[in-house]
């Protein structure tokens, strides 16, 4: 769960160093991408982070929050919603049992 707390930090955070002008749907769209990038290459051939670097993977996966979090913010967005709206989504796209144990993509 993010907290109010954690949200204003992060909005106070862009405030201060008037950045809120550079976040436009495309930036962080990108950001976020770029960002997953590089959480994925601390997995680069391995199941296990890079030199077993967990607290790089923990900020990569910060970051990525971040600009998740920001682009929320921008867009007027409740994360608890729209997380909450697509998970009614996929229970009707992969009902259980036709689902269960299957990583197979749904029709």
């Amino acid at each position: 769960m993010i907290s109010n707390e954690t949200i204003n930090q992060i909005r106070e955070f862009i405030a201060e160093r008037d950045w809120r002008q550079f976040h436009t749907p495309g930036n962080m769209a990108k950001s976020i991408s770029i960002e997953a990038g590089e959480l994925l290459e601390c997995f680069q051939w391995s199941d296990e982070p890079r030199d077993g670097d967990w607290e790089h993977v923990h900020e990569e996966l910060a970051d990525v929050m971040i600009y998740c979090i920001q682009m929320a913010d921008m867009l007027g967005v409740d994360l608890d919603e729209i997380i909450q709206d697509k998970m009614m989504k996929n229970t009707a796209r992969y009902p259980v049992e036709p689902s269960k144990g299957s990583s197979a993509k749904a029709k």
